[in-house]
């Protein structure tokens, strides 16, 4: 495995340089951070998640005002709440995306968030105390816990709300066999296990968090 100033030399290469590589790296949220963002906005997060999963990104998202009133902001305890009836009702609401299991799921989420709410004192505190060193456990316990948060779900999810984390695209499982960090493409818990072990040698050895590792790694073959 090379060290990770050649990965990132590569990278700042075909970026255009250091320089332009350092403005696109993104800069996860400290654990004050996580901790201050409000239950409702993670369950709307990774609710946009789901309703994103093999949809346009940007339908979605235009549609999103409309969803955040339908479910009251996404408040845990209140889209729990919610009636078959409720549920029924906005099936049939147009200024949604009418997708039955997507819709459903928020329902379900909302009710692991307050189970989860209850356990930790709240979904930032969950997160911000998460080791980044043990992300991929933090991914299988999304999974586990959160309807629709599987595959690329959860490290995706993790991203948007500002949690440090490698994402496996296509472009950094490649990079990671092209540094000789894994010999092929990562298909299961081992193979994860040794993917988490290389970002925390490059984590340890650049004082960088993993999202930026992740890109640098990215563009440093794509």
């Amino acid at each position: 495995m090379v060290p990770f100033e050649t990965v990132f030399e590569a990278a700042a290469t075909r970026a255009g340089g250091a320089a332009a590589l350092e403005a696109r790296l993104p800069a996860p949220k400290s654990a004050a951070e996580l901790r201050a963002t409000g239950d409702d906005r993670y369950l709307s997060l990774m609710s946009l998640r789901v309703f994103r999963a093999g949809l346009k990104h940007s339908l979605v998202d235009a549609k999103w005002p409309a969803f955040e009133d339908a479910f009251m902001g996404f408040e845990p305890k209140r889209v729990h709440a919610m009636s078959d009836e409720a549920m029924e009702a906005l099936l049939g609401d147009k200024r949604l995306i009418r997708h039955g299991p997507k819709m459903r799921a928020v329902m379900r989420n909302a009710a692991a968030v307050r189970a989860l709410v209850a356990d930790t004192g709240g979904f930032g505190t969950y997160l911000a105390v998460w080791p980044a060193t043990e992300i991929v456990g933090l991914w299988d316990d999304i999974a586990k816990r959160f309807t629709q948060m599987g595959g690329r779900s959860a490290p995706v999810f993790l991203r948007m709300v500002g949690k440090d984390t490698f994402l496996l695209t296509d472009d950094v499982a490649r990079a990671l066999v092209h540094w000789g960090a894994i010999e092929e493409a990562p298909t299961g818990k081992a193979a994860r296990a040794l993917v988490q072990a290389a970002f925390n040698c490059w984590a340890e050895e650049s004082a960088r968090p993993l999202s930026q590792i992740s890109m640098a790694l990215a563009f440093s073959v794509g």
